[in-house]
Parts: C-alpha cells; structure tokens; sequence
C-alpha cells in the first residue's frame, strides 16, 4: 500500500512547494510504482503510469481535503491513471516477475528443498501469468482485493462503479483464474 505523507508535506505540496512535492514523491514513489506495474503488469507501462500520476497530482493534489487518507487517495489516482493507459495502448505484455511483496504471502510448502523452492516459483509465475491474462477490468480489482486487501466500498469508489458491479468482477475474475490454472494443470498432467 501506499506509505502515509506527513500532513505538512502534503500542505506545502498544495500551495505548490517544490521541495515538499520532491519530498512526496520520494516517499510514494516505490508503491507508486508497484501499484502501476501491477494492474498494468508492464514495466515499461507502470513507470510511465507513475510518472503520470505525478504530473496529474501537481494539477490535481489541492483538491485533497483530507476527508480520507492521503494514501488511498494517491492509491486512486494512480490507479485511475494505470486504467486509462493501458486503455489507450495496444494491448501488449510483456512477462514480468512481479516484485516478491504479496507473493510470499501465498501459502506454500516450507523448507529448503530445491524442489519445493522450484514448485513455489513455478506456481508463483502461474498465477502471475494468469492474472495478467484477465481483462483489465478483472485483473484490477483482483489486485485491489486479493493482493492489496481492499475492501469492496474502497475498490467501488476507486474504479467508480457499484459496490455490486466489484463483486460481480471479482467473483468472474476468481472463476476465470480458476480456469486458466486448472486448464494448464490438466494439460501438464
């Protein structure tokens, strides 16, 4: 998630100080960063997406109001930003090893054995490949809800549909994973 800016960081950034605003982006820049690479799922693509958050925030950042976290306002904003470029590139992937924050909360057999370690790795590009696989619409919310924890009112505000409209997505998105995965184990068995 988004690290938390001191309140006064965030107010000199709003009466347009440079060096706060430097300060800001040197605290959010690597989640930032990692939001945009995960709902893009291209690095290339995300460290553009980041970059553009930061030129919308200097339009945009004096409409905080502090009504909620600066965080999940800055995690909105780069979100929204992350959907409207990949919408307006063409559709290309690229692989990418998705950084170990998240993954290493998924369950797996323990110990040192080469073989287990290799297990895990291949069932961590798996799954990494079969969400980058979901439409876009999916594969945001499954980011939003599984990986960062958000819960369904925040992740319906940010991509500005019903909180239904996010449960229906997600429980699609669940369903084709499920799919992509047990297709390709079937056809490895």
């Amino acid at each position: 998630m988004v690290t938390e800016v001191p309140a006064e960081v965030i107010e000199a950034c709003q009466q347009g100080d440079e060096a706060a605003f430097e300060e800001l982006i040197r605290l959010t820049n690597a989640s930032v960063y990692t939001v945009s690479l995960r709902i893009t799922g291209n690095p290339d693509d995300a460290a553009e997406a980041a970059q553009e958050t930061y030129i919308k925030l200097l339009r945009v950042i004096r409409q905080f109001r502090g009504e909620a976290k600066f965080s999940t306002w800055l995690y909105r904003v780069t979100t929204n930003v992350a959907i409207t470029s990949m919408r307006r590139k063409s559709k290309r992937r690229t692989e990418v090893a998705m950084d170990q924050q998240g993954w290493e909360l998924l369950p797996g057999p323990e110990g040192d054995d080469p073989a287990v370690s290799a297990q895990r790795s291949s069932l961590r590009q798996r799954l990494q490949d079969a969400i980058l696989a979901l439409p876009e619409d999916h594969r945001a919310v499954v980011v939003m809800k599984d990986i960062y924890g958000l819960e369904f009112e925040e992740i319906a505000e940010q991509l500005q549909v019903t909180e239904g409209a996010a449960r229906v997505r997600l429980f699609r998105a669940r369903k084709k994973l499920r799919s992509l995965l047990y297709d390709e184990h079937a056809e490895r068995a």
